[in-house]
């Protein structure tokens, strides 16, 4: 659609129709063998968005109809959806450090945004830059606030401090800053094609790793100019759970109904910056540069003869919450903060169209790329484990178990310390600091987790269980420890209901 156009009539049934396609690929893959015809790929890529939250790509059924996101169905039906995909820490430092070490955010002590790395910490593109691969890191770093210097394991590096800014950034290229014009999505994708051409024209004779880690679509959003106003007059499809209703908050925690009027809740978003409707379709509009650089990326290594020998895994660093319980941000263990967006393209070696229910996780990451490369490091421990027989289609059996965990933070005290256990249909989450409920949800019955089942006695087992699990597995990971940072900027205001 040209720049500047609004959404046509048809946009819904084409919608439908790309989901179509999608799912009439992935219902026939159980009857079709695994691919085998292309050999196993030699170089990664892998695109790291940032707070896309999983049902937000156009193929999806919880997505809004008139979402466009061509790229990412494009590599969906090219490739695999891994239609499972969580978070160990739904937070963007913590979760970028897992996805870099393949270890819980309690073992790599990166606990929240402002924490700097500890010493020693060992980062899994330091393995292969010593096995011979060439290795780019190309935007958000995100560990240690303002950091920006080039980090070790990375033979080229293009990042920013913090955050970062969506137009005119600041960047430090290889050690030295300098202010790039134009939108930091588009920059920092030429940074990238610029880079694949030097591996594309240097005789191939080391295998690569880029990371691209996009700023989008991280609040507070600023979509392309060229985007800006897309969606002005798309109709918003507000979650059941988003009404301030006595049903929707009974036997909700307390703290999640007062949230709801905090920065993080939508009746006092950002401190009143932005209304609900208005901040609901800037992200989506921001999402459009996003999927435009994931399209620009495929189209290279295709053109450049790449794809071959490329794997290209998408994903979210985190989820991310519009309305449901009355939020608008992640951190919490709800479906909409843990789970993310992962897609993996690699043509003739990934199934085409596939769409694996296994539960994977950001700390399976690291292990898969470093299966994939044949590097076996020593004395490294490693909490995630490799999904390359997932990818492949034969993973046989497979554990589905998800701990997650989110520490309090003082810049942001409306979301308290959070431990959860999910497996394949039940979720436990329980809260350290505070005095406050429980929470049990059948995801089978109940996917929206509207109703907590804690108190159900039919259920006392099954939360005993599951609780005690979560403790055993804290204790074996060396994980029974409740940081605290320093602070002192704080959004503790509040609008009063």
């Amino acid at each position: 659609m040209p720049a500047g156009r609004r959404p046509s009539a048809l946009a819904p049934a084409l919608r439908a129709w790309r989901r179509a396609v999608v799912a009439a690929l992935a219902l026939s893959l159980p009857a079709m063998l695994p691919v085998r015809a292309a050999a196993q790929p030699r170089n990664v890529i892998l695109i790291l968005s940032d707070d896309h939250r999983y049902d937000f790509m156009g193929f999806m059924p919880g997505a809004p109809e008139w979402l466009e996101t061509p790229a990412l169905d494009r590599m969906a039906a090219e490739g695999a959806h891994i239609r499972n995909a969580f978070v160990t820490t739904s937070l963007c430092s913590p979760s970028r450090a897992s996805i870099l070490t393949g270890q819980y955010a309690h073992r790599h002590g990166v606990v929240d945004n402002t924490s700097p790395i500890p010493p020693g910490t060992t980062f899994f593109p330091e393995h292969l830059q010593r096995a011979g691969w060439r290795t780019a890191f190309i935007g958000k770093w995100h560990m240690g606030e303002d950091a920006d210097d080039p980090r070790p394991g990375f033979d080229h590096w293009v990042s920013f401090r913090g955050q970062g800014v969506y137009v005119d950034p600041v960047l430090n290229v290889n050690g030295e800053r300098r202010q790039v014009k134009g939108y930091t999505t588009d920059i920092l994708t030429d940074f990238a094609l610029e880079w694949l051409g030097r591996q594309a024209t240097n005789g191939r004779q080391q295998p690569f790793l880029l990371i691209l880690s996009h700023k989008a679509v991280h609040a507070e959003f600023v979509p392309a100019e060229r985007h800006a106003g897309r969606y002005r007059d798309a109709p918003i499809p507000y979650p059941a759970t988003m009404a301030n209703t006595e049903s929707n908050y009974r036997d909700r925690p307390r703290w999640v109904y007062e949230q709801r009027f905090s920065w993080h809740g939508v009746e006092y978003a950002y401190h009143g910056a932005l209304d609900f409707d208005t901040f609901y379709r800037r992200y989506a509009e921001t999402l459009l540069a996003l999927d435009e650089s994931v399209g620009r990326v495929l189209d290279y290594l295709k053109q450049s003869g790449l794809a071959s020998s490329t794997l290209v895994i998408y994903m979210g660093d985190n989820g991310f919450s519009l309305g449901e319980h009355g939020l608008i941000d992640k951190r919490h263990a709800y479906e909409e903060s843990i789970r993310i967006p992962m897609l993996a393209w690699a043509p003739g070696y990934i199934p085409a169209g596939s769409a694996p229910s296994q539960l994977v996780r950001n700390i399976d990451i690291a292990p898969t790329v470093l299966e994939l490369a044949g590097v076996k490091p020593r004395g490294v421990v490693m909490d995630g484990r490799s999904i390359l027989p997932v990818l492949r289609g034969d993973a046989g059996e497979w554990d589905s178990e998800l701990l997650y965990e989110y520490y309090w933070e003082y810049a942001f005290p409306h979301t308290p310390t959070t431990f959860a256990l999910r497996n394949d249909r039940y979720k436990y989450i329980t809260y350290h600091g505070i005095w406050d409920i429980s929470e049990l949800y059948d995801l089978e019955t109940d996917p929206e987790e509207r109703f907590n089942l804690i108190h159900v006695p039919a259920h006392r087992e099954r939360i005993e269980a599951m609780r005690d699990r979560l403790w055993d597995l804290l204790e074996a990971t060396d994980g029974m420890r409740v940081p605290v940072r320093r602070g002192n900027w704080q959004a503790a205001e509040r609008k009063r209901p």
